[in-house]
């Protein structure tokens, strides 16, 4: 009885959670619906003007113009080479310097607060010494980027790992468990939702770190051709070039959050 009374909470348990995701999807469609149909009131009635906001039809028709000839494609390649590159670089540094930190308490307790001190320096004033040592290439967009997606993957780690139940650790080690079983049975199932939150900020700040680094000083990517357009007065292109930078930061949140729901079992 009591078992059938389990699968029937549960059954409405996921019902309800369906729910919240449909509601959810509904809320953010709306709120998108609201913001088009505004730009779309604003520009009309010229309240702001047509030179500095573009009607919504002309910025996607040259969204689509651009998407369709491939003119993007040499920006967005070097975008997307840069946040390969550094993307990974802070997911493996963020992670090893969080787990080497995390494994004793008093590590924790003293290079946490050093951690999260310098996550609260403006690291944007970092850039032009990332530019004059490495150039305007994408040299120094990656190192830019990657500095950017280390502290939140570092401190969620660290927040992981620590926040682990010493009473699991002292089971397991005394049945016998080796230090890898322990971080593959128990540390990192347990700390893996967590760092994955980190993950996905990480990456995030790390896109938009690459796309900020690029509208300062750079040669090519998608953030120079954005601030080329703005210097051109070509406020069309400059916003269809926006419209590719929100597609592709909603599109990897939305695939970053998927992952870290199913990982949570949501």
């Amino acid at each position: 009885m009591s078992g059938a009374a389990a699968g029937v909470s549960g059954g409405v348990t996921e019902r309800l959670s369906r729910r919240g995701r449909r509601l959810s999807l509904l809320t953010k469609l709306a709120v998108f619906a609201a913001l088009m149909v505004l730009w779309h009131l604003l520009t009309v009635t010229e309240i702001i003007s047509p030179f500095f906001l573009p009607q919504p039809m002309a910025v996607m028709t040259v969204f689509w113009r651009i998407l369709s000839t491939g003119r993007a494609l040499p920006d967005l390649g070097v975008t997307f080479f840069e946040f390969a590159v550094a993307g990974p670089i802070a997911v493996l540094t963020g992670v090893v310097a969080g787990y080497l930190i995390s494994m004793t308490r008093y590590s924790t307790v003293v290079l946490e607060p050093v951690i999260s001190s310098l996550y609260a320096i403006p690291i944007i004033i970092f850039y032009p010494i990332s530019v004059m040592a490495l150039g305007i290439g994408p040299e120094s967009k990656i190192a830019h980027g990657a500095l950017f997606g280390f502290f939140p993957i570092c401190l969620n780690t660290i927040q992981g790992f620590s926040g682990v139940d010493a009473i699991y650790l002292r089971m397991a080690r005394s049945t016998g468990a080796t230090k890898a079983q322990l971080l593959r049975r128990i540390l990192i199932p347990a700390a893996a939702p967590t760092i994955l939150g980190g993950v996905r900020l990480g990456l995030m700040l790390c896109f938009l770190a690459i796309i900020g680094g690029e509208t300062i000083a750079s040669l090519e990517g998608l953030g120079h051709r954005i601030v080329w357009y703005a210097e051109g007065m070509q406020m069309v292109n400059m916003f269809a070039y926006m419209v590719f930078v929100i597609l592709i930061a909603t599109a990897m949140n939305a695939c970053l959050s998927l992952l870290e729901l199913r990982r949570r079992g949501g």
